[in-house]
């Protein structure tokens, strides 16, 4: 018979786990978006293309050949279109130090500077990468699929960024606010991109 006093017994109740309240947290998909499917799907496709080219040359021993190519072009996908995202969330790297050192008003000013160069660079890496898209030919190795989708995809994404750049200078240029203008007012958005 099971007696609840003593500690030394245990019953089917004391089998759960307890969670504490620093590992509970809710978890917020608020900040998800449609775009973010794109980043998803092309990530299982590759977590899928990588798997079968480790299946096919160590269990079946007959690697197939065209496996390591897309994985190669999944990844650069992957790489741009979560970078898309990124650009969209405000939470691509960016150095704070000066930040805490100037005034408010001058903190402002050098936001404004950030936003309009940011914008600039995606929008000219957008252009160029458009440009080498078009003087790309020629065919995958492994695949009958022409190289310059890659690099429009490239293009596509960093005009993406461009666009989610600019979106986020006007905000912070209508708001006179930014997680680096005020970090204490956007502390939470800082401590969901840790």
């Amino acid at each position: 018979m099971y007696d609840d006093t003593d500690p030394q017994k245990t019953g089917p109740e004391d089998l759960s786990i307890h969670i504490s309240g620093e590992d509970a947290e809710e978890i917020d998909l608020s900040d998800i978006r449609w775009q973010d499917a794109l980043v998803l799907g092309i990530f299982w496709v590759l977590a899928f293309v990588v798997f079968l080219q480790f299946f096919t040359r160590y269990v079946l021993n007959d690697s197939l050949g065209w496996t390591e190519e897309i994985a190669r072009y999944l990844l650069i996908a992957v790489t741009f279109a979560g970078s898309v995202m990124a650009a969209r969330k405000h939470s691509h790297i960016a150095v704070e130090f000066l930040y805490r050192w100037v005034p408010r008003p001058a903190r402002r000013v050098m936001q404004s500077v950030i936003d309009l160069i940011t914008t600039g660079f995606f929008a000219t890496l957008a252009y160029l990468s458009g440009q080498l898209a078009t003087r790309t030919g020629g065919m995958m190795v492994s695949i009958d699929v022409p190289k310059s989708y890659v690099y429009w995809f490239v293009a596509l994404c960093f005009a993406g960024m461009a666009i989610h750049s600019a979106i986020n200078g006007v905000r912070h240029l209508s708001s006179g606010s930014s997680r680096l203008i005020d970090p204490e007012a956007h502390a939470d958005e800082t401590r969901a991109i840790d």
